[in-house]
């Protein structure tokens, strides 16, 4: 497949995932009545208008894809994160019909999308058009599958859902450090975990529990203070 074809099908992606939330009911978190352990809150799960971010990341993505196939010579690296980009977005296509169905078959599927996205961030140029959606994207996936996990190891009764949201909100501050540590320059995908930690800390305050919200907000200053331990010659 040639590069513009590639770029035309990663554009019609962006713009079926953008429009799958219209063809469905949307989806502002898990529900309880999924699992057969009932709880009554998950305390990884964002509170649910922090869910609202997907809507510039869709436009993000979609502009992205259009410039990228408008004018190719300014976005070499969109051509080289095509086929990553694609799988993650193909998968998101469907995805959130099957969260509303089988959330174990949603996470499996979201940390495919995570993996992915991450590739794809890995080979995008350093201009910015490129990365800073994706990293936007790729952000918000690498909370999302923490919060995933967290919320199936409760809903199944692996683990206590206080335990299972500080296990796995560790997990997604050492995957974001790694992944950030790689591409330091692309801040849109720390901002994408910062405002996913921001969404648990809100949830958290509101019902109580501050170890939580202290371990995210303790989360939010290392990501967000991290280009000061980072060489400026690594930053891109």
């Amino acid at each position: 497949m040639n590069d513009r074809n590639a770029r035309i099908i990663i554009l019609l992606l962006a713009v079926g995932f953008a429009v799958s939330p219209v063809l469905s009911n949307g989806f502002g978190g898990f529900y309880t009545e999924s699992f057969p352990v009932q709880v009554d809150r998950w305390p990884a799960q964002p509170v649910g208008w922090a869910f609202s971010i997907w809507g510039l990341i869709y436009l993000g993505l979609i502009l992205a894809s259009v410039w990228a196939l408008w004018r190719p010579e300014t976005m070499p690296g969109w051509g080289r994160a095509a086929w990553p980009l694609g799988i993650s977005l193909f998968i998101g296509v469907f995805w959130i019909e099957a969260a509303l169905r089988s959330p174990s078959i949603a996470t499996a599927m979201i940390l495919v999308m995570a993996a992915a996205a991450i590739m794809a961030m890995l080979r995008v140029g350093p201009g910015c058009r490129e990365w800073a959606p994706i990293g936007l994207y790729t952000g918000w996936l690498t909370a999302a599958s923490g919060v995933a996990l967290s919320v199936v190891a409760t809903g199944y009764g692996i683990l206590p859902p206080r335990t299972a949201a500080i296990a796995l909100i560790i997990c997604v501050l050492i995957a974001a450090v790694a992944v950030a540590f790689v591409r330091p320059h692309v801040w849109s995908y720390r901002a994408g975990v910062i405002w996913a930690l921001f969404g648990v800390i809100v949830a958290n305050a509101g019902a109580g529990d501050w170890l939580i919200a202290m371990i995210c907000g303790a989360g939010i200053i290392m990501l967000a203070m991290f280009d000061r331990f980072i060489p400026k010659s690594s930053r891109g």
